[in-house]
Parts: C-alpha cells; sequence; structure tokens
C-alpha cells in the first residue's frame, strides 16, 4: 500500500567569511562603441555568473547586457576575484563589479556634465542612450558620448572597486566572533509517497521559500533553486558512496545511483527578496543554500508518511523495509479475548 506523507525543514547558510577577509576586485572601462570592459579573475562553472555581473555591470552603467565584455581571468593579469564557491560569486564579485561601475559612472557624468555644461547630476544613461534630464536636445548614444569623449577632449573612463567582508577578529577571552558577514535563511516542504510493500519513495513535489536578498536574475535563482533540490534528494534517497577499509567500493557511476528525469518533482520556488543592508547591491546568493534543507525535509516526509524515522542516508529502500519491519515487530502482541 502506498502512503502519502509532508515533512519541513528549514537551513541557514553563511556567506563572506570575516574571520579570514573576503574579498573581490575589478577594474571596468568604458571603451569604443559603448562597451563596457569589465576585468575580474571571476571563473565560470556553471552557475551563470557571468550573466549576473553582465546584468549588474549595465544597470550600473546605463548600458545594455550585450554591450558588456567581461575579460581575460588570469589572476596574473587582473585583479584577484578568490575561489569560485561558497555561495560567494555574487556577493563579493558582484557588489565589486558595482563599486567599480560607480566610480567609472560618476567620472563619466562629471565629463559629460562639463561637456554639456550642466550638472554631473542631470546626466542619466540607460540601454545605451545618454541624456540630460529635462532637456530635449542634449542627447546621444553612448557610443557617441564615448566617441566625444576620448577622440575630442582626450578622456578615457576607468574605474575599480574592491569589496570586501568586515573582519571580526575573535574574542580574546571567550574565543566568540562573527563568522559570516551576511546569512540566506530557507525553508522546504516536500510531498512523498511511500511503499510500505516495497520501500520505494516518490517524491511528489518539493516547496522552497529562500530569502536571497535583492534578486539580479530571477530565472537563474530559481535555476539554482530547482539543481539543488535535485542534488539533494539524490543526496536523500539514492546516492551511496561506499567504502571498504577505506577503498572505494563504488568505482562507477553504473552502480552510482543519480536521479533521472523520471525522479525530478515538481519544485515551486517562492523568492524572499529583502535586500541586505552591509552591501552596495543588497544582493545574497543561492547556491548551497538550496541544498541545504531538502533532504530533511525528505526524511520527515517518509516519517508523516510510515511512520519510520530514517536515521542514515541515502534512505534506499532496503533501509526503509529494514525500518518498518522494525516498527512491525516492536508492536505489542494483540489481546486475547475471553
Amino acid at each position: 500500500m502506498k502512503h502519502r506523507g509532508r515533512g519541513v525543514a528549514c537551513g541557514w547558510y553563511g556567506i563572506a567569511r570575516t574571520a579570514a577577509m573576503d574579498r573581490a576586485a575589478v577594474w571596468v572601462e568604458l571603451d569604443d562603441g559603448g562597451t563596457v570592459k569589465i576585468a575580474t579573475g571571476v571563473t565560470e562553472i556553471g552557475e551563470g555568473v557571468l550573466t549576473g555581473l553582465a546584468q549588474i555591470a549595465a544597470e550600473e552603467m546605463g548600458v545594455r547586457p550585450e554591450d558588456i565584455v567581461l575579460g581575460d581571468n588570469d589572476t596574473a593579469r587582473v585583479p584577484e576575484a578568490a575561489h569560485a564557491g561558497a555561495t560567494r560569486m555574487t556577493y563579493m564579485i558582484g557588489n565589486a563589479v558595482a563599486v567599480g561601475c560607480r566610480e567609472a559612472f560618476g567620472k563619466f557624468r562629471a565629463a559629460m556634465g562639463e561637456y554639456w555644461g550642466v550638472a554631473p547630476e542631470s546626466i542619466k544613461a540607460f540601454a545605451g542612450e545618454v541624456w540630460v534630464e529635462g532637456s530635449s536636445t542634449k542627447r546621444m548614444t553612448m557610443a557617441h558620448a564615448v566617441h566625444v569623449l576620448k577622440k575630442e577632449r582626450g578622456v578615457v573612463i576607468v574605474g575599480s572597486g574592491l569589496f570586501t567582508s568586515k573582519h571580526t577578529a575573535l574574542d580574546a577571552e571567550t574565543g566568540e566572533a562573527t563568522p559570516w558577514q551576511s546569512y540566506v535563511f530557507g525553508a522546504q516542504i516536500a510531498e512523498v509517497e511511500v511503499d510500505d510493500d516495497t520501500g520505494e519513495v516518490q517524491v511528489l513535489g518539493v516547496w522552497a521559500a529562500h530569502d536571497v536578498g535583492r534578486v539580479v536574475n530571477p530565472q537563474q535563482v530559481e535555476g539554482q533553486i530547482e539543481g539543488g533540490v535535485v542534488m539533494a534528494l539524490g543526496h536523500a534517497l539514492m546516492e551511496d558512496y561506499i567504502q571498504v577499509e577505506g577503498r572505494t567500493a563504488t568505482p562507477g557511476f553504473a552502480k552510482y545511483i543519480l536521479p533521472t528525469a523520471l525522479d525530478v518533482p515538481k519544485v515551486t520556488s517562492v523568492l524572499i527578496t529583502e535586500p541586505d543592508p552591509k552591501t552596495p547591491l543588497g544582493v545574497k546568493g543561492i547556491g548551497e543554500p538550496a541544498i541545504t534543507p531538502t533532504a530533511a525535509a525528505i526524511i520527515n516526509a517518509i516519517h508523516d508518511a510510515v511512520g519510520v524515522r530514517m536515521t542514515r542516508l541515502p534512505a534506499t529502500p532496503e533501509r526503509i523495509m529494514a525500518a518498518l519491519r522494525e516498527k512491525r515487530a516492536a508492536r505489542p502482541p494483540l489481546r486475547k479475548v475471553a
């Protein structure tokens, strides 16, 4: 017989270490054609960070995302961005890009204000167009503006950005400190169907609500959540890395079971957009945090469905059946009625 159950779990994840200061830096140049060069040691590992950085730079500089050129990431030639991981990419490098672009755009506004004879604050830019607020005649493309500044006035617009976490030393007496600058919080609900004849578990749906700060790209954030849920589903129910006397007994993926498309449930993502107050952009992150609550929610749902508490992962059919047999054996015998 199949039984349905639901489970809930919560999690939190720290971003930007403060014991050993985290940092990232970029160079920015407003180049010919109205393009913007961003030079930083960022490494794209499939999470879409380059798209996010291009969006941030485009908004700050008043150009289109396709006008952003993310340059050579060789750290022998460009500023250090540090490692690609720990849910830090958008938080650290995104903020560094914002800082660098704001410096560059401030110089651009000052130069264009002088050219047009207006206050720098009146210079506006969006999607590659530059204009003076309130004027119907003072308007041109960003490409033309760059040409005017470089060719006619000899002005090259550059900027640099550095973003660091706030270092907190250990308390001399207690050893306490603030380990992370920001935290991502999340809660997930899983609904499962458990067959008590076979021990098989089917995850029917996952509802995932995460505090992600200001959202740069909603589609990418939802994709990260969905990918994290699928990874954690494998961790909860299938993936079993076995060692015997320190040596692997699962040498290949043929015997290391991974989720397939048939195992993926419907994932409903809810984005809680509470900007982080300690950063220029207000962004956070969602790489590892999306994985954190999933397995616990699934295990709680199994308990809700069939009343057994799994304490070892993965919760394979064999282990679930063993737990069910133990539960049945522990039932008190039926009393005979005279």
